[in-house]
């Protein structure tokens, strides 16, 4: 009798995958395009306001942030091309470089922001009701939509973060015997499954990974869609630094 194993095989769906996240990404641009929306017509109507609020922001920090996401589209990639061309631990690093950069980004919104709180400027303080309408509506925009932003940044991280242990998994080794005719007794236990019945002829396709520093290549989906991702938040930080910090 003969029989034909295909052994580890998994579907995946890498183009429906990548379609998909980019399906997510239209409708967060369409989410982020009302709020810029939202902003125009405000800076339109309290153009002076937005002007004097946003002299009290501190351009060193946003410009520091700004330079923080840049570098970790950098690495992001990198870690990405890594994969592709099967260098594991290459890739691992810059993915670390990759959290370690959006801590950091996060880091410095929090001085930032506690800074603000403590003088008592936040939405709903007494201090910035005595404001004019145009710095309300500044730092209301300001908080909502930065805030919105750094939660992006740490989902983010949840994100690398699990790819880093994905990826940081010793890869399986593997080897190929597709056509190559085996005899197997009763109870014979290939990669932990039992083999029962009479001797038998079987044929087995199993994929092979020569060096256990390389990782199949249709494995980078995950790590790509991620990346998109990370570039999404790159590019609307891009958009907010300029809009907030340097309009005065």
């Amino acid at each position: 009798m003969e029989k034909v194993l295909n052994i580890l095989h998994e579907h995946r769906d890498r183009t429906g995958a990548k379609l998909g996240m980019w399906l997510f990404i239209f409708s967060e641009i369409l989410f982020f395009g009302g709020l810029f929306l939202i902003y125009a017509v405000f800076r339109f109507k309290y153009t002076e306001g937005f002007h004097n609020a946003s002299k009290e922001l501190n351009v060193i920090i946003g410009t520091l942030n700004t330079i923080i996401l840049l570098t970790s589209s950098l690495t992001v990639a990198l870690s990405i091309k890594a994969i592709e061309i099967g260098k594991r631990k290459d890739s691992l690093l810059f993915l670390f470089s990759t959290i370690f950069l959006g801590f950091f980004f996060l880091i410095n919104k929090y001085f930032e922001w506690s800074y603000k709180i403590s003088h008592g400027i936040y939405p709903g303080s007494k201090s910035l009701l005595t404001l004019s309408s145009g710095e309300i509506a500044f730092y209301n925009l300001y908080y909502i939509m930065t805030g919105l932003h750094a939660l992006h940044v740490f989902i983010g991280i949840i994100i690398f973060a699990f790819m880093f242990y994905l990826y940081s998994k010793e890869p399986r080794k593997k080897i190929n015997l597709w056509g190559k005719s085996l005899k197997l007794l009763k109870g014979k236990e290939i990669l932990g499954n039992k083999i029962s019945g009479d001797v038998e002829e079987i044929k087995i396709e199993i994929r092979y990974f020569p060096d256990e520093d390389k990782v199949s290549m249709i494995d980078n989906t995950k790590l790509f869609n991620a990346g998109l991702y990370w570039h999404l938040v790159d590019i609307i930080w891009i958009f907010l630094f300029p809009l907030f910090y340097l309009i005065s």
